[in-house]
């Protein structure tokens, strides 16, 4: 099964395209698209849906993950931007067929390094080990994409126990 977590954003939106097979985990393919600020609003969403429709095309991953929206009081005007991007992530969900699912950061954190309040060091830290990744500078909008995408395999564990156990005699 392949998996793209999306860490979405106007400026800087950052992905990760990782494998389940049975136990184990696979990088498939991971970096950013970014726009430049300059440009309008329209342009830049487009350059993120050109972007990811062509890696969606290519990967065919049968899940994308996105971080559940949180809107901080003191900055709304961040969230309505990130919004829009996130409206873009999701027509591609419908227009290519693939599941939507969406986690707190929280439980993302939780899921990765067993503790919800995690650094965002401890969580590129797991990533690597958990992907076989030699430490390198990649963007922690390249490590939060990796993290949804992987978060998705841990918590649907007890699905994968399901199915198995449907399936024996």
């Amino acid at each position: 099964m392949r998996i793209l977590g999306v860490d979405p954003g106007l400026r800087v939106c950052g992905y990760g395209v990782i494998e389940k097979n049975n136990y184990t985990l696979k990088l498939i393919e991971a970096g950013i698209i970014t726009t430049n600020s300059s440009e309008d609003i329209a342009r830049r969403l487009n350059e993120i849906y050109g972007s990811l429709a062509g890696l969606i095309k290519e990967a065919k991953p049968e899940v994308l993950v996105l971080e559940k929206i949180y809107a901080h009081s003191r900055h709304p005007a961040t969230a309505f931007l990130l919004g829009h991007a996130r409206g873009v992530i999701c027509l591609l969900c419908a227009q290519y067929n693939i599941k939507l699912f969406e986690y707190l950061p929280t439980r993302v954190k939780k899921a990765i390094v067993g503790r919800g309040h995690a650094s965002k060091i401890q969580i590129k830290k797991m990533i690597e080990q958990l992907l076989s990744i030699k430490k390198s500078a990649y963007a922690f909008d390249v490590s939060d994409a990796l993290s949804l995408a992987i978060a998705y395999t841990q918590i649907n564990k007890t699905d994968d126990y399901r199915d198995r156990r449907k399936i024996s005699p």
